[in-house]
Parts: structure tokens; C-alpha cells; sequence
């Protein structure tokens, strides 16, 4: 199924693309009530930035290849997790 083929899906791909360079967001900012298919949906839409979208506790599901593209954008880190207090965009942007 195309990832943009109903309009909950279209709205996960539309809030994905809305995050800044150098910015993050979690993928219950994305959709509160369905952070797995926010996963789900990163997963099979092309062309996202899909390393924007961390875990709650700023945790990266795609490891060193997520890290190493957020800190090229300018992503600051705390040890192995992002740093959600300076680098995650409110959920209501």
C-alpha cells in the first residue's frame, strides 16, 4: 500500500517533511495515537527525512547511520540519545 494512500498516512508523510534541518521529533509528536504506524509509514514512503524521527527518550531506532546524518545536520547529542530539550520541534508545529 502507498504510504500516502488515506489521509492519516498523508498527514505522517506532510509532518515528517515538515521537520527542519537540525531539528527532531518523536513518533508520538507525529501522531499521539499511533506512533507505530508512524513507523510503519517511514518505512515504506520514499523520499523522508526519516532520521528526524526519534524515540520518546531521544533514542535512535536506526543507530550509527541515523546519529552520523543528525549530527551532519547539527543535531546536539547527549552521549548516544538526542538531546530532545534543544532539538525537538514542540508537536504542535
Amino acid at each position: 500500500m502507498e504510504a500516502t494512500s488515506d489521509p492519516r498516512r498523508a498527514q505522517i508523510v506532510e509532518r515528517v517533511r515538515a521537520i527542519p534541518e537540525g531539528f527532531v521529533r518523536t513518533y508520538g509528536d507525529i501522531d499521539p495515537r499511533a506512533p507505530r504506524l508512524v513507523g510503519h509509514v517511514l518505512a515504506t514512503a520514499q523520499d523522508l527525512p526519516w532520521h528526524r524521527v526519534v524515540r520518546a527518550d531521544g533514542s535512535l531506532p536506526k543507530g550509527t547511520t541515523q546519529r552520523e546524518r543528525l549530527l551532519r545536520e547539527g543535531v546536539p547529542m547527549r552521549g548516544a540519545r538526542v538531546d530532545l530539550r534543544e532539538a525537538r520541534l514542540p508537536p504542535d508545529l
